[in-house]
């Protein structure tokens, strides 16, 4: 286990029963509302941060005076980012909004972080070419669909086979950035690439099923509309793990898609 980890647990362990029965009532506030898995895990962080802060300060207790404080904590004494300081004030909302259902306040007190003004860094077209030249496999495919549909890595990751419309040459993001959808042109030069990527991805899908596995998460409780929609091809990812692992939310083994962390580390 990581140090990370063993921190993590370390300050779970010091949550009050209150505060845990608060923490899974926000859990399951957001799964109504369908949110990612890693929105999930950055809100609940959050508040497991908030709750020490407030030193296990009875949940309906809490105030917007408490909120207030905290961001102001984050601003001046942890000197967080301007961005940091936003998901924490997302998070602390979500809470006193659906959980704990009280009102949040007027923040115009709160202090806010520095947000600083940065050049973006764009590479040109012979550097994105260099770099895709040291690039091979699933990783020179999600690098190219990147760069070539303008895919934030997110999109990519959590794109399905149904969503490549070799046909028409078109890739199709579904619940985007302001959960909008939207249609992107497949780059002609990866198109066999990708096809060939695909294919290798059904035989394994095709073993899976094979030793009883094969079965993948499903957007907006479609698993319950339709029970084997989660088994059929059409619904893998693009780009799955290597392995399966147990899904947080229904506790069954699953093949998940690539982890970001792991994708962006190969660029």
């Amino acid at each position: 286990m990581s140090t990370n980890s063993n921190t993590q647990s370390e300050q779970t362990g010091k949550l009050s029963q209150l505060w845990w029965a608060t923490i899974e009532e926000t859990r399951k506030e957001i799964r109504l509302r369908h949110y990612s898995t890693s929105t999930e895990k950055t809100y609940i962080g959050w508040i497991v941060r908030f709750a020490l802060y407030t030193k296990n300060k009875e949940p309906d207790k809490i105030d917007g005076d408490d909120i207030k404080n905290y961001l102001t904590y984050l601003a001046i004494k942890e000197r967080v980012s301007a961005s940091t300081q936003n998901q924490a004030f997302s998070s602390l909302l979500f809470l006193s909004r659906y959980a704990l259902k009280c009102p949040i306040g007027n923040i115009d007190k709160v202090a806010r972080a520095k947000k600083g003004t940065y050049l973006p860094v764009v590479l040109s077209s012979e550097e994105v070419k260099r770099l895709l030249s040291c690039m091979d496999g699933q990783y020179l495919l999600m690098a190219q669909l990147l760069y070539g549909c303008g895919l934030r890595l997110s999109e990519c990751l959590r794109l399905r086979v149904k969503d490549i419309d070799f046909e028409n040459s078109l890739v199709l993001v579904h619940s985007g950035k302001g959960d909008e959808d939207r249609s992107l042109v497949l780059p002609k030069m990866i198109k066999e690439a990708l096809k060939k990527h695909i294919a290798d991805t059904k035989i394994m899908h095709e073993k899976d099923i094979a030793i009883g596995y094969g079965e993948v998460s499903l957007p907006n409780a479609l698993d319950k509309k339709y029970p084997n929609a989660g088994k059929s091809w059409v619904w893998q990812w693009v780009f799955p793990a290597r392995r399966p692992s147990v899904d947080p939310k229904s506790g069954k083994i699953m093949r998940w898609h690539f982890r970001p962390r792991i994708a962006a580390k190969s660029v």
